[in-house]
């Protein structure tokens, strides 16, 4: 299996929150293994960093809608 560092990388806008989230797990597990050169590290940490934002994204935007929908739920009732 090819190292996260050597695969291409999509663009953050594109991936659903559990496609960055595997991908951000892929990227902490080889940072965990330390067999990567520094500047393979630090790419990964940078790509790492851009991830768990997009994932945080996605969670900020489900939690908005959550809200949206309990707020819209109580005022039908």
């Amino acid at each position: 299996m090819a190292d996260v560092a050597e695969r291409p990388t999509p663009d953050l806008a594109e991936l659903s929150y559990e496609q960055a989230r595997d991908e951000l797990i892929a990227v902490v597990t080889e940072l965990e293994q330390g067999s990567s050169t520094l500047e393979q590290s630090l790419a990964l940490w940078e790509r790492g960093e851009a991830l768990a934002k997009r994932c945080e994204e996605w969670l900020i935007g489900a939690k908005a809608r959550l809200e949206a929908a309990r707020t819209g739920a109580v005022a039908a009732d």
